[in-house]
């Protein structure tokens, strides 16, 4: 099928845009890549070091005649989906030996859970762990003594940091690895409806904390289509897994067989073999147009237009909302999933999940086929299966159809006809909103804005019974200057009980509402931030605010001429679990519209 003309219209854009920046990276992993094989120029000293704990692989490292694969873990057993990487590495070795291969351990990368941390101090620190995982992998790849590497993580900041890891040291060959996602627990709509009666006081706090533990019970991912899981789906799209990899439970014969067969393909992909496939190759503008489809047609987090752009730019691909808003405009919503429908990513997964959608999305056009992965070239690999025919991993032609169309449907005819983000701009700035879970009749409001300086202002007013008509709650100095940008979802039942009350609501904001924001419209990610100057620090109670989805605008209507910003106080951001030793992030990060990013 030809490449859809808004799709190639859109690669086109982003090829031009990213002339120089593209070709000075290249220039740089060319360079990297005529140096060959580090191990072989390190003094023996070096060396040493590198090989004391290798026993009997000594001799094949100094030798240098086999490729060693580094291991970059994110593993912490805090969080449910890394835990299953504690019993990784033997296995990865074990694999990587049998295939002719020595392995090490090169490092760990830090991994919080924003589960953990939604609505509390510790979020302020959430989006800048991303770029504080790009350094500490960085740390664990500058030992210069491997041929390829497998990244181990899934969560919300760890992949899009290891991903720019990766592309910073686009010369080495690299593989993700998945742990999976947890078993089913109880409904997800179930979950939310306990947590909007906890907000409303009809529901005591142990209902609560046994829905809550309900949902999240075992080894694995949250099982609703937020940030983590979309991440896995984008390393399916962009090639970046094998095929299939993303969606098997955690502890299943599958799985295991998954994980061996990366570490396999880690050894066969070096430079000292036939089938070298750095990094650097797979990173380019196709790849991440793809993967920006696969947003859109799955209804995925609006935290990755932060992440995509951030992890682009690494690779010297510079992206930009209109790119993501135009491709919105064109790719089929495909998939209802948590927040945006009621099943969860296991059952997306039963009706034919990633390897349905993608040979849906190639037949339609709108996904470049022509790329490089690391199961090999072309995208078509993408739409195979991972099967065990008598204990032995082979791939077989993925569904033909969907095993259900309520959660999944066909690109001819889908939940909608585009995939639901769309930009914001106007006087106040330039935004996103996702409207995909949104109703058609809520998707523009006009409103006396409500401005707030915290979520938990926001919370106090609402138990105090402050809002009793149609409300823009304006939420500002949220962004990355002014406290690290924390997801504001803890703000998600209040909003729904008012808009369940009747009211016309929706929020406007600098800071992020992540993949688990759904019904009420959210005007997210506004740039440029209040604390950089931006218009919403000039807003005042009462100003008429217009969010319009369908037009693309977010305006006040009230003449904001000759006014100042009120003068504020973020002293409170500066200090207290770790945020003092984030001060240098905030004064150097950069705006939300290229991926708030400080490292690149």
């Amino acid at each position: 099928m030809p490449l859809d003309s808004a799709i190639a219209a859109v690669t086109d854009r982003i090829r031009e845009r990213s002339t120089q920046a593209r070709a000075r990276y290249r220039d740089k992993i060319a360079r990297a890549q005529e140096a060959g094989t580090r191990r072989a120029h390190l003094a023996c000293g070096n060396q040493a070091h590198a090989y004391a704990a290798m026993g009997p692989q000594k001799e094949a490292l100094v030798e240098g005649r086999v490729p060693n694969v580094g291991i970059v873990t994110a593993y912490n057993d805090m969080l449910s989906a890394h835990q299953p990487y504690e019993g990784y590495p033997p296995i990865l070795k074990a694999a990587i030996n049998r295939a002719g291969g020595t392995a090490q351990v090169a490092g760990g990368v830090p991994a919080m859970c924003d589960g953990v941390t939604q609505g509390q101090t510790g979020m302020e620190l959430s989006l800048f762990s991303r770029d504080v995982i790009a350094l500490a992998a960085g740390v664990a790849l500058s030992h210069n003594t491997f041929d390829s590497a497998l990244y181990l993580g899934i969560c919300d900041k760890i992949v899009p940091g290891l991903v720019m890891a990766a592309a910073s040291f686009g010369h080495v060959p690299g593989i993700f690895i998945p742990a999976g996602p947890m078993t089913s627990g109880i409904p997800n709509d179930e979950k939310a409806k306990v947590r909007q009666r906890f907000a409303t006081g009809e529901a005591t706090r142990a209902e609560l904390m046994a829905a809550e533990m309900a949902s999240y019970h075992g080894p694995g991912t949250c099982t609703f289509y937020g940030t983590a899981n979309t991440n896995q789906m984008l390393m399916e799209f962009m090639g970046l897994h094998l095929p299939g990899a993303s969606f098997v439970n955690p502890d299943t014969p599958l799985r295991d067989a998954l994980t061996v067969a990366a570490a396999e393909r880690s050894v066969s992909i070096t430079s000292l073999g036939n089938e070298y496939r750095p990094i650097a190759d797979i990173l380019d503008e196709k790849t991440f147009v793809n993967g920006i489809v696969g947003l859109m047609a799955t209804g995925g987090s609006t935290n990755l237009v932060l992440h995509l752009p951030a992890m682009a730019r690494a690779a010297g691909i510079l992206l930009d909302l209109q790119d993501f808003s135009d491709i919105s405009a064109r790719v089929p919503l495909m998939a209802k999933v948590y927040p945006n429908g009621l099943a969860d990513v296991n059952h997306f997964h039963a009706a034919g999940g990633l390897q349905f959608m993608i040979g849906e999305l190639l037949d339609a056009g709108l996904l470049h086929e022509d790329v490089v992965t690391v199961a090999g070239d072309g995208l078509h690999l993408y739409t195979k299966e991972p099967r065990l025919v008598d204990g032995r991993l082979t791939w077989a032609e993925g569904p033909g159809a969907s095993e259900n169309d309520r959660i999944l449907r066909p690109a001819k005819d889908p939940f909608q006809p585009s995939g639901g983000l769309v930009q914001l701009a106007g006087n106040l700035g330039r935004a996103v909103i996702k409207v995909s879970a949104v109703a058609p009749e809520r998707q523009v409001i006009e409103a006396p804005a409500r401005v707030f300086q915290s979520q938990d202002a926001v919370k106090a007013a609402f138990k105090a019974g402050e809002f009793t008509g149609d409300t823009i709650v304006v939420v500002r100095y949220q962004g990355p200057k002014a406290n690290g940008m924390p997801e504001l979802h803890a703000l998600t039942p209040v909003l729904a009980v008012l808009q369940d009350r009747g009211y016309r609501v929706a929020l406007v904001t600098d800071g992020r509402m992540s993949g688990a924001s759904g019904k009420v419209p959210a005007a997210i990610h506004v740039s440029p931030e209040a604390a950089d100057g931006g218009p919403l620090s000039l807003l005042r109670d009462g100003d008429l605010l217009r969010l319009d989805a369908t037009s693309g605008r977010l305006e006040c209507l009230t003449d904001l001429a000759g006014r100042t910003a009120d003068p504020v106080d973020l002293s409170d951001n500066e200090d207290g679990l770790g945020r003092d030793l984030f001060a240098v992030f905030r004064r150097n990060v950069g705006p939300a519209t290229e991926g708030a990013a400080v490292v690149l």
